[in-house]
């Protein structure tokens, strides 16, 4: 198959690698669409060469490994990215992130979803309703990721929100803190498209922190930006006794001084990935077109445009999710950066 592997400048080079092969209780699914996250636009730097990245990816069943017998070829698809061992608490709980024997499957583990195949665990597998089109059963893995936050935060109808950064991540915090009733959802983040795709996912305001940022203090604050200096930014913007949910993917040291979340008697949370339960509820949802994800996919790109669009990506765009999608035909006018 073809696949874009890492290559020792962190760039990605189109080559052929072998077809996997599923092993028991596993599948091969041919990859319709898979997302660039931002995550993997941080971490690329730190991955090992060879490696097949790509982890938001939906597709069809093309192969089926000994034990699986609840799935049949041609079944439409969305996995989760990971491959636990199946029989541990996480594991049985829908907390397959947090197994000891984690498989990450395009996140420095097996080969992900930047490629013409992927294998993932039948027992992390989701049918996609014919409803869910293919391109949209590539933002599951995203909002399951929303979802987690939100659940996390534990919210009320009384709750007024400030959602930190409006990437793909914090727009699906938005979404999710919507639909679960927050009174109010603010969206803070300095790039005006942003602002904009905040307000079509259901955003009841939007700030720019670069000419004053959101007004007061909030109940429940998520930051979703990840570099260093925001978790002191955001303990300053959560009101007393609230609580404040780091989803930003940092991958550099990052200090603030704990004083003032003490004063406040803030609740931190970090969070990561999802469980099994939040891709099952996500995709009824989309099913029941109960989320509105228009702004979110801005473009889509084959394999051979795939590094061209990744590293534009790295840079300052116009853009928000951009699918590579392994069976398009080219199109002659490539993704480049604004």
């Amino acid at each position: 198959m073809r696949a874009a592997v890492v290559n020792e400048g962190h760039s990605f080079d189109i080559v052929d690698v072998p077809d996997p092969d599923p092993g028991p209780g596993e599948m091969v699914l041919r990859v319709h669409a898979c997302g660039i996250c931002g995550s993997d636009l941080k971490a690329v730097d730190n991955m090992r060469t060879g490696l097949v990245m790509g982890h938001e990816f939906c597709g069809e069943v093309v192969a089926i490994g000994a034990g699986v017998t609840d799935w049949e070829i041609g079944s439409r698809v969305s996995a989760l990215p990971l491959i636990g061992c199946g029989v541990c608490l996480p594991c049985v709980t829908g907390d397959v992130a947090h197994c000891a024997t984690l498989d990450m499957i395009g996140v420095g583990g097996s080969p992900g979803g930047y490629a013409e195949f992927v294998r993932v665990a039948a027992r992390e597998s989701f049918l996609l309703p014919e409803a869910v089109a293919f391109d949209v059963g590539a933002l599951v893995e995203p909002l399951a990721v929303g979802l987690h936050a939100v659940e996390r935060a534990a919210l009320t109808p009384a709750d007024d929100v400030l959602v930190v950064g409006g990437g793909p991540v914090g727009l699906a915090i938005a979404i999710w803190a919507r639909t679960r009733g927050a009174r109010t959802v603010v969206v803070s983040d300095p790039v005006a498209h942003r602002r904009a795709a905040a307000i079509k996912v259901g955003a009841t305001h939007v700030a720019d922190p670069n000419d004053g940022g959101p007004d007061g203090t909030f109940p429940v604050v998520f930051e979703c930006v990840g570099t260093p200096g925001m978790i002191a930014t955001c303990v300053s913007m959560t009101a007393v006794h609230g609580r404040l949910i780091v989803a930003g993917v940092c991958t550099k040291p990052d200090t603030f001084v704990p004083v003032l979340a003490l004063m406040k008697e803030l609740a931190l949370h970090f969070v990561v990935y999802y469980r099994r339960q939040d891709f099952a509820l996500t995709i009824d949802h989309l099913a029941q077109g109960r989320l509105p994800i228009d702004a979110f996919i801005t473009s889509q790109v084959d394999l051979d445009g795939f590094a061209a669009a990744f590293a534009a990506l790295k840079h300052p765009t116009d853009q928000c999710k951009v699918l590579v999608k392994p069976g398009l035909i080219p199109d002659p006018a490539p993704l480049v950066a604004t």
